[in-house]
């Protein structure tokens, strides 16, 4: 057995999700599998972007995740659940592409398959799942915002949860109308109709339309970057 000398100063972290470690790791008896799956998560936390995937090319020609056993350990992940595969065809060529089993990239997934994420043609021969049903959500944020990320699906996810569907659609309106598209300021919204209730017209909250700066005075004004 090779020592050990320690880690040194600022050592860099790679985020591993908390499940993985009480749910998914007792279970995984296969070492291949193990290492092809951390190794995964290391280089998609090195990730920029979006969608957040990691190709096969990518883990193979990184000298700490190419070992003996990449291939299965791979496909090991994938029929547990904890990875998704999505073989591409880009400029001619194959492209495995690997991605977190998390309703953000599955979502990413779909998008790629329907062909509203142009990464690459389908593979011949790849079953596509159907499209499920995506939270209403992510698409107003993706309309009326920009790219969903991982950290903000997560919220998104979160706030689909705590309040109505009518809610959410009429405080990404507001937002829009009043010019001030963030999730922050929608998540704000939202917030202060939970704690002191909605007034004015239904779907309105009839003091901040009639004073744009409305959310940034008061008592909550702090927690609000313009």
């Amino acid at each position: 057995m090779t020592g050990f000398s320690g880690f040194p100063p600022r050592t860099r972290v790679t985020p591993v999700p908390t499940l993985f470690l009480s749910d998914l790791l007792p279970r995984i008896e296969d070492l291949a599998e193990l290492k092809a799956t951390l190794q995964f998560l290391r280089l998609r936390a090195q990730r920029r972007g979006y969608p957040l995937f990691v190709a096969y090319r990518e883990l193979a020609a990184d000298r700490a995740a190419a070992s003996d056993g990449l291939p299965e350990g791979l496909e090991a992940a994938v029929r547990r659940g904890t990875l998704l595969h999505l073989p591409l065809e880009v400029k001619g060529k194959r492209e495995d592409l690997y991605f977190l089993n998390t309703e953000s990239d599955r979502y990413a997934v779909a998008r790629i398959q329907a062909g509203e994420l142009p990464l690459g043609r389908i593979v011949a021969g790849t079953p596509v799942e159907p499209r499920k049903d995506i939270p209403t959500i992510f698409a107003l944020y993706e309309k009326n915002i920009g790219l969903l990320t991982p950290m903000v699906a997560d919220e998104l996810k979160e706030a689909d949860q705590l309040y109505p569907a009518a809610w959410i659609e009429d405080a990404f309106r507001e937002a829009v109308e009043l010019n001030k598209r963030s999730w922050r300021y929608i998540a704000r919204i939202l917030e202060r109709w939970a704690r002191e209730g909605r007034s004015g017209k239904p779907g309105r909250d009839s003091q901040s339309r009639q004073d744009p700066n409305y959310y940034f005075k008061g008592k909550y004004a702090h927690l609000i970057k313009r």
